[in-house]
């Protein structure tokens, strides 16, 4: 319900012409639940940690959903800046475990931009953010991540509030309540 709907629903609440004001007031509740957004109703309960998979090498990896942080960001080493074709872009290493073995992947990105962050210390760092493609809930998401050495941390991806935005609310109290994979059936058909 519009604006003008509910303006003029209250005018005839006003006027005596609605005999039930009850059931306008319902009306009226209704109407504005009926008008949330197709996203907040698409909003799943993930728990604080989940299991992710980076979409173009399956693995899967833990992510700490972490609404204090805006940015998302992943573990990088060896981080390397470069010009391609004129653009701004990054190589780095990422390690995942699986199986009980490490695995390093070499990933190259375009530079989507650089952030200011602010560490815990105090002091701001300059990094990178690049785009990666993640499986979250059995979904494909593009997600810009920024780029650090989180090797002293448990996880080594964040996933900020500008990812959740729309995607999900955590549960702080839950772990594991969604599927790393993305269904690829469905993402056929």
């Amino acid at each position: 319900m519009t604006i003008r709907g509910i303006d003029l629903l209250f005018k005839l609440l006003n006027r005596g012409r609605y005999r039930r004001p009850a059931a306008a007031i319902a009306v009226l509740i209704l109407s504005v639940f009926a008008q949330a957004s197709h996203a907040e109703l698409e909003k799943i309960i993930a728990g604080w940690v989940e299991e992710i998979s980076l979409a173009d090498s399956g693995y899967i990896i833990k992510a700490k959903l972490d609404t204090g942080a805006k940015t998302s960001s992943i573990h990088a080493e060896n981080i390397e800046q470069f010009k391609r074709d004129g653009q701004s872009w990054v190589r780095f290493e990422f390690k995942v475990e699986q199986e009980g073995e490490i695995q390093t992947l070499l990933i190259e990105k375009p530079r989507q931009r650089r952030v200011r962050i602010k560490e815990h210390s105090g002091d701001h760092d300059r990094r990178p953010v690049v785009e990666i493609d993640i499986c979250f809930n059995g979904r494909r998401y593009p997600v810009e991540f920024t780029l650090a050495d989180r090797s002293q941390f448990i996880y080594p991806v964040i996933l900020g509030r500008r990812f959740l935005e729309g995607v999900a609310v955590v549960d702080a109290e839950a772990t594991f309540l969604t599927q790393a994979p993305c269904q690829q059936a469905q993402d056929q058909q």
